[in-house]
């Protein structure tokens, strides 16, 4: 009876593990440029965790990270997927996107929760061309369709 009842347990932890994995493969992935038609960003301000020495830390650069927005506007899964140049940024970055909160946008009516990403730029100089170049160094593919 024990191996009945642990055998049935493992097969209802693999079809959960297996239907997870599905509905995270189709999570809808938007651009930054294009998630207001989904959510609303409704920080004000943010306190970024920032350490006081490591890597890189006083170079212009940026910071890309990528997370779901869940059905109620929270963020999660906050993962560091570029750091350039190369640093101890990147826990700023997840530090930022912990705090976001978001509101349902017009395109968006049931409030599906959507995957995107967050670049952080640092150090930027005043020269929107040099500026533009260092964040785009930073830009995700595969986040360009919404549907």
């Amino acid at each position: 009876m024990i191996r009945i009842s642990f055998r049935t347990g493992a097969i209802a932890a693999v079809l959960l593990l297996v239907a997870g994995t599905a509905a995270a493969q189709t999570l809808r992935r938007v651009s930054p440029e294009r998630l207001t038609g989904y959510w609303f960003l409704t920080n004000k301000t943010i306190d970024a965790d920032v350490p006081n020495t490591g890597k890189n830390l006083n170079q212009p650069g940026c910071v890309a990270v990528t997370y779901m927005i869940g059905s109620d506007g929270k963020t999660r899964n906050p993962t560091i997927a570029k750091v350039v140049p190369e640093g101890d940024l990147g826990q700023v970055g997840v530090s930022i996107v912990k705090q976001l909160v978001y509101v349902k946008g017009t395109q968006n009516g049931t409030a599906e929760p959507v995957q995107t990403y967050y670049v952080a730029g640092f150090n930027l100089p005043d020269d929107p061309a040099r500026k533009a170049s260092i964040l785009s160094q930073c830009k995700l593919p595969g986040y360009d369709q919404t549907s």
